[in-house]
């Protein structure tokens, strides 16, 4: 029996779903703030923290820029989900198209879902306690504003801007540690696919004047 592209999409988005789902379940309910785990020497940790903001530990700017942050991700969910169907109804579109516009959507899910209702579900995880799942009493922030779990650190990516360098804010150093998440990873690795793969469907699909 052949499977259709739709059954094929589906799977994939639940599947990475799930993995990413897994993972930050498993992390916030058995680390504190801080911990981390050497998986591989010292290039590769399980180091466990929590932003309000963007990928790869950004901040939006307090619960305004929280609040639009997650009501920007829904919105784009729902523009590329609906996008996605579009595609699907012509033939000749490639199934990678439809595979790396599924792994951004499906990033962008992920990191909705920590937004939506892990302040609702989840004690809050301090640098001394872990989180319970259906704490007594509810959960630690309300919908909407739950912070987004991030685990995956890579040390070797660890830049410092030299102190001569002007910053704006006052700070004369800037350092950036990148922690993410696979949902992070799904949306980078899917926007770097149809970038490198196929840029060429996309450049076709802009009309010229």
């Amino acid at each position: 029996m052949k499977i259709s592209r739709g059954a094929k999409i589906t799977a994939f988005v639940l599947l990475l779903l799930i993995i990413d789902q897994v993972s930050k379940i498993l992390v916030k309910c058995n680390m504190t703030i801080g911990q981390s785990i050497h998986v591989f020497g010292d290039w590769f940790q399980i180091f466990f923290i929590e932003n309000n903001g963007m990928a790869f530990g950004m901040q939006a700017g307090g619960s305004v820029g929280k609040l639009i942050l997650s009501i920007c991700r829904i919105v784009l969910v729902i523009a590329v989900f609906l996008y996605i169907r579009k595609l699907m109804k012509k033939p000749d579109v490639p199934v990678g198209v439809l595979f790396g516009l599924a792994a951004i959507m499906c990033g962008a899910l992920g990191n909705i879902l920590d937004s939506l209702f892990y302040g609702v579900i989840f004690s809050e995880s301090t640098f001394t306690d872990v989180a319970q799942l259906f704490p007594q009493g509810g959960g630690y922030s309300k919908f909407l504003f739950g912070k987004v779990v991030d685990m995956l650190y890579f040390p070797i990516v660890d830049t410092t801007l030299p102190s001569w360098v002007p910053i704006w804010g006052g700070k004369d150093i800037l350092f950036f540690r990148p922690i993410f998440n696979f949902a992070d990873t799904c949306i980078t690795c899917g926007a770097f696919y149809l970038a490198i793969f196929h840029w060429k469907y996309f450049s076709k699909a802009v009309p010229k004047n």
